[in-house]
């Protein structure tokens, strides 16, 4: 017989603890996951609101430093 074909048919059966345990980590990286975008959303957001204020602050004009010499 085909092995996918038995392997389709006869999957085991996970245990209760293996469940469990899928599903605390299933909902751990959810949350994971959600907290990192969340993450990135505020620092993508951050760096454009640096950039737009960098770019309406008009630059100084540089000063000139005054070489001294000695006598």
């Amino acid at each position: 017989m085909d092995h996918t074909l038995i392997n389709s048919v006869f999957q085991p059966k996970p245990s209760r603890q293996e469940t469990k345990a899928d599903i605390t980590t299933r909902t751990a990286r959810q949350i994971m996951d959600s907290e990192t975008a969340a993450r990135e959303a505020k620092t993508e957001r951050l760096r454009a609101a640096r950039l737009a204020q960098e770019a309406s602050v008009k630059p100084a004009a540089e000063t000139v430093k005054k070489v001294r010499r000695k006598h």
